[in-house]
């Protein structure tokens, strides 16, 4: 029985063409160092997106940079607000701070509630966190929404705008929904994340970056890990960026197939939200657990939160095929009481 990952939203493609012909050349020099700095990736990074050298800080994913930001900016008894539920590296790297998680609950439609986050912002509040598309509901925010939340947030609190599926958010043109990048010019208070983890196909190279104001990109180097990213890791992000076509039609691919999936789970009387990210969400409530196991036994891997409900990341057809087929058995209609399709997406603030 073939076995698949739908549980870590990596993709199924592996990585771009040539990248791991790249990765293999570098290898002899695994004895070496990395470039502490990584020069090389953090100019090209800085051409493709048209920011400075002094605008980037890198670290070993995304969340790398997620636990630099809560570092530089909190001290003990500072406050991070966020959405919940989302990240879940976002307690932890509060907590690692010592700082306090102030966390704002998911509207009805599992999108973030901005006024309600822009209202918990008080005067112990160093750092905001926006997860667009939100991880692990998927639905993401539109750039008004965000224009606005900008404007009720005080400038001296940091607004980081985690941007991990951007990728999947751009259409056949490469055009984004949103580019937290250009929002950030002008706005010295607003950061973006990003990763090569996901549309890349470079999750076990951990490459991920922060563009920042050139004062807060350095505080945040000065808190990453010395050497972190890889020398092969490096190599196979610097190479990947220069794939930009062929990462294009792997995202039409997964938009595809994220829409299939989704309108087939709909189909069945789940309320499933608009996802922008290779991954949706079912509400299961109480039965999340129960069915990321039943999955498990037909070789298919899920993410479950218990009592709320299950991410499944767009995958393969057939694993897509064979979590339709499971969830049949859960679907409102055949549960006579609505429970499956239940489950409270709302956490109180802490």
């Amino acid at each position: 029985m073939p076995t698949y990952s739908l549980a870590s939203n990596e993709v199924p493609y592996g990585p771009l063409p040539g990248v791991a012909e790249i990765v293999a050349e570098r290898l002899p020099d695994l004895n070496r160092y990395p470039d502490p700095a990584s020069t090389a990736l953090t100019l090209a990074l800085s051409e493709r997106l048209g920011v400075g050298a002094d605008e980037l800080s890198l670290g070993t994913g995304s969340v790398a940079v997620c636990q630099q930001i809560t570092l530089a900016a909190c001290s003990p008894g500072d406050e991070v607000v966020y959405a919940w539920r989302s990240f879940e590296a976002y307690p932890i790297v509060t907590t690692l701070a010592h700082a306090r998680s102030v966390q704002v609950p998911l509207l009805p439609d599992a999108r973030h509630d901005l006024p309600a986050m822009a209202a918990a912002v008080t005067d112990r509040t160093r750092v905001v966190f926006v997860c667009t598309p939100n991880n692990p509901t998927g639905p993401a925010v539109t750039e008004a929404e965000l224009l606005d939340f900008l404007e009720r947030v005080p400038d001296d609190v940091l607004v980081v705008v985690d941007e991990a599926y951007y990728e999947f958010g751009l259409d056949a043109d490469g055009v984004p929904d949103l580019d937290g990048v250009a929002i950030t010019r002008g706005r010295p208070n607003v950061m973006v994340l990003r990763t090569f983890s996901k549309a890349y196909g470079l999750a076990g190279m951990r490459v991920g970056y922060g563009v920042a104001s050139p004062v807060v990109a350095a505080a945040l180097r000065k808190c990453a890990t010395p050497f972190g990213v890889s020398l092969p890791a490096q190599a196979a992000a610097i190479a990947s960026l220069d794939q930009q076509d062929e990462l294009r039609a792997r995202v039409a691919r997964v938009r595809a197939e994220r829409a299939r999936v989704m309108a087939a789970a709909r189909s069945l009387g789940f309320d499933v939200p608009d996802s922008a990210a290779n991954f949706y969400w079912v509400p299961l409530g109480h039965d999340a657990e129960r069915f990321a196991h039943e999955c498990k036994e037909h070789g298919v891997t899920v993410r479950a939160f218990p009592e709320e409900g299950v991410r499944i990341t767009v995958g393969e057809a057939q694993a897509g095929d064979t979590v339709l087929e499971i969830l049949r058995g859960y679907a409102p209609a055949s549960s006579g009481d609505g429970g499956s399709a239940g489950g409270s997406m709302a956490a109180s603030v802490e």
